[in-house]
């Protein structure tokens, strides 16, 4: 039996309907350490990571956590044969734990990178270099922070 002009438009509108239900997904408030090693896994695989030819200029305090100045430096001559791949930058306590990738090349000139980022509270940074010879150091810094960031309160 055909279909009905009005059981069409029941069908439409149900759709229409369906359509404008808003789905959210849920994530946690705040990373938790677990996080933080599963996404720095998540980066370098099950290679080890070493401690050295970093440097990561970032306050130790701060007052306000919503733009923190931070400089990452990696000891490279950034030849065509020995230069640095990627600085990724991890924190423990944001919601998003990998806040930053820079991807680099040999004609890139220096191994260093410079931005801002948010802090949503009191927290250990960690930066991680990928060299060309597929080995990963890392630096790790932490910051204080009086004024939290990554949060609101609800009225």
């Amino acid at each position: 039996m055909p279909a009905t002009r009005r059981q069409f438009l029941s069908l439409a509108g149900s759709v229409t309907v369906a359509g404008t239900i808003p789905i959210f997904t849920l994530r946690p408030l705040e990373a938790t350490p677990a996080m933080l090693s599963t996404a720095i896994r998540n980066v370098v695989g099950e290679a080890s990571i070493r401690n050295g030819k970093m440097k990561l200029d970032i306050p130790p305090l701060v007052e306000n956590g919503n733009t923190v100045p931070m400089t990452v430096s990696v000891a490279s001559p950034m030849t065509a044969t020995d230069y640095v791949k990627s600085i990724h930058v991890f924190n423990e306590k944001n919601p998003q734990p990998n806040i930053a990738n820079f991807y680099l090349t040999p004609s890139s000139g220096r191994a260093q990178v410079s931005t801002r980022i948010r802090l949503a509270d009191t927290q250990k940074v960690v930066a991680i270099a990928r060299l060309s010879d597929d080995t990963f150091w890392q630096v790790a810094a932490d910051v204080v922070v009086t004024l939290a960031a990554c949060t609101e309160e609800v009225n």
